[in-house]
Order: structure tokens, then sequence, then C-alpha cells
């Protein structure tokens, strides 16, 4: 069955940060950040629990060509994957410990 996909504010602005800094370094680079990111997820859809557990509840996804990682939460009595948070694989992931211990 086929998940749907709900990406929390704070994971939005995160893929906006990264895509306005990645066009800063090279025109266009940020367009293509946030579709890899909108692919990366797209293909969880189908099969959210593909990706390991790192922290607690939460998977990671590799983003494809980049140094990030999505981090998010499946649901499998809504079938919802949440996207927490979508952070450089150089920052502390425990950033999104925070974030969620807000919900």
């Amino acid at each position: 069955m086929t998940y749907k996909t709900k990406t929390l504010p704070a994971a939005k602005e995160d893929i906006r940060k990264t895509a306005r800094w990645y066009n800063k370094a090279r025109p266009g680079l940020g367009i293509e950040f946030t579709a890899r990111v909108r692919q990366r997820a797209n293909d969880l859809i189908d099969n959210p629990l593909v990706c390991q557990i790192r922290y607690k509840e939460v998977h990671t996804a590799v983003v494809r060509q980049f140094p990030y990682m999505i981090h998010y939460t499946v649901n499998q009595k809504t079938k919802t994957i949440e996207v927490i948070a979508v952070l450089s694989t150089h920052r502390d992931p425990r950033l999104w410990d925070k974030r969620s211990s807000k919900k």
C-alpha cells in the first residue's frame, strides 16, 4: 500500500535554506537539490521501512548526489511518512530530536 508524505514546516525550511545556499554556490543547483529531495521522498512511499532506523523511531534516507539525509518517522496505522528534517550529514543529527520532542 502506498503511504502519503507529510513534511513538517521545519523540514520545509531546511530544504529552502539549503536550496538558497546551493543556488548561491552555483545557479540552478538549489533546484536540483530540491528535486533530489522530492524524488527520494517519493521513492519511500511504496516502502518507507526500507531505510534503517537510526535514532529511536526515526528512519534516515540518503539524498542522492548531495550529502543530506531525510529524517522521518512512519505511522503504519495512518500510512503516513512524516518528514522531520532534511539535514547535512555534517551536522549534529540530534537536531531532529529537538524537533520531534516539540510535537
